[in-house]
């Protein structure tokens, strides 16, 4: 049996609860009916206006001739305004819509595809309520428990929708490189992958305040245990350090160069078998998610893949060699100068040609119906294994994974870690601000 979330996914009134049925969506997109052809644009509606949303996400799909912006949405009023006036002048008119309440997007039957870029503990479940309004996803990263992986997954598939993850390293030169000299054994067999992340971000603790007018803080917190609004949490991406919201550089930056391990890699089951690591949470702060780490992962294939707070750096280590680079986006290297210089052709390398970007490969997908390069799947494989080093840390021994089931190997500890309790923010929004 695959995990079953524990937790209760806000729900539009309209949507059937049950996700277990094969009922088609009640809200079906454009292109259902025939009115997108290859020729037509595909309308989007964006929820989450920060730097990743607007200087990232809209700026590449504004540049898309084939994308149209409908609306944009964000829990801060002046952010959304901000962003549709982007559009507007994109586009010299002023069709794009202003929201601060995401439902507004997802009931919107003039929107094909969402793209989500909030934080960490919206991504599933916006993601989930979209893909049952008939909407194509593409959503940031990471998934916030386990349990939501598997949910993602089930229901993308259940809905026969198209899912791409805002994760850009497949389409980066330097990390698609790397993969193909690894699997066309330019290193010999992979032995092992040492990882470097980013540390996390020490934040001092700040009284509550007042919630600004230009903020609908309710909606900001979601389906999360609600915390008071403190100003330090929603300046710049701060509140990736906060377990309510986010799950620290574990996660988070962890999904680049992590993902290019696991890619190398290549074991059978794409997950790890078992995690052992230490960490650290800092005292008397807001920061409340593990900040420093040094964490081992063990597939069924005898590769390791060690991942250590420090850096942001990838070697791939094999037993003729090795490649990586020693920060984000770096220079590569090699044990020998003549691996760099390593060329394959599509018919014989044992690696795909590298995709365009993610936002291009998305809407060439919600076109053509095909998997993306990032699919809800892979967003879950990439994740377990990350959520099983943090939550290794967190209990202080080493975890075995059991990949059929989906669970962990007798560790009901564990187990119960997979999931978290919602919080009933829609009923609790005629009392909080």
């Amino acid at each position: 049996m695959k995990t079953k979330p524990s937790w209760k996914i806000p729900r539009r009134a309209f949507v059937k609860a049950a996700m277990g049925t094969a009922a088609a969506p009640l809200v079906m997109p454009a292109r259902l009916f025939g009115a997108l052809a290859p020729s037509k644009r595909i309308t989007l509606g964006f929820i989450g206006m920060g730097s990743q949303g607007t200087h990232n996400n809209l700026t590449n799909f504004l540049a898309q001739d084939d994308a149209q912006v409908l609306a944009v949405c964000d829990v801060f009023r002046s952010r959304s305004e901000a962003a549709q006036k982007m559009v507007r002048q994109r586009y010299n008119n002023a069709d794009c819509k202003s929201h601060t309440d995401f439902r507004k997007i997802i009931d919107d039957p003039a929107i094909d595809a969402v793209v989500i870029s909030t934080p960490d503990h919206w991504h599933v479940p916006m993601s989930l309520m979209a893909l049952e309004a008939g909407k194509d996803v593409f959503c940031e990263k990471p998934t916030k428990t386990i349990a939501e992986g598997r949910a993602l997954v089930d229901l993308v598939n259940q809905r026969k929708a198209v899912f791409q993850i805002g994760l850009e390293d497949r389409s980066v030169p330097h990390y698609h490189k790397m993969v193909e000299w690894v699997r066309n054994g330019a290193i010999g067999d992979l032995q092992r992958v040492e990882v470097q992340l980013p540390e996390g971000v020490v934040l001092p603790n700040q009284a509550e305040a007042p919630v600004p007018k230009d903020l609908d803080y309710n909606l900001f917190v979601g389906p999360a245990e609600f915390l008071g609004y403190r100003p330090i949490l929603v300046a710049g991406n701060n509140w990736r350090m906060v377990k309510n919201f986010g799950t620290g550089p574990l996660l988070d930056w962890g999904s680049h160069q992590f993902d290019t391990a696991q890619l190398a890699v290549n074991a059978p089951e794409v997950c790890a078998l078992e995690a052992e690591g230490t960490g650290e949470i800092p005292n008397n702060s807001l920061t409340n998610v593990i900040i420093k780490f040094d964490v081992t992962f063990r597939y069924s294939n005898g590769v390791e893949v060690h991942v250590k707070s420090g850096g942001t750096g990838i070697r791939l280590i094999g037993s003729k060699g090795w490649v990586g680079n020693a920060a984000w986006r770096d220079r590569l290297q090699a044990s020998d100068e003549k691996i760099l210089h390593a060329k394959y052709t599509p018919e014989t390398s044992k690696h795909w040609p590298m995709p365009p970007g993610e936002q291009r490969n998305f809407l060439d997908c919600v076109k053509s119906r095909k998997p993306t390069t990032y699919t809800a799947e892979t967003m879950h494989m990439l994740h377990l294994s990350l959520h099983m080093g943090y939550l290794s840390i967190l209990l202080g021994r080493k975890l075995r994974w059991d990949a059929v089931k989906e669970e962990f190997i007798n560790d009901p500890e564990a187990n119960k870690l997979r999931s978290y309790a919602y919080r009933d923010w829609q009923k609790e929004a005629a009392t909080r601000g």
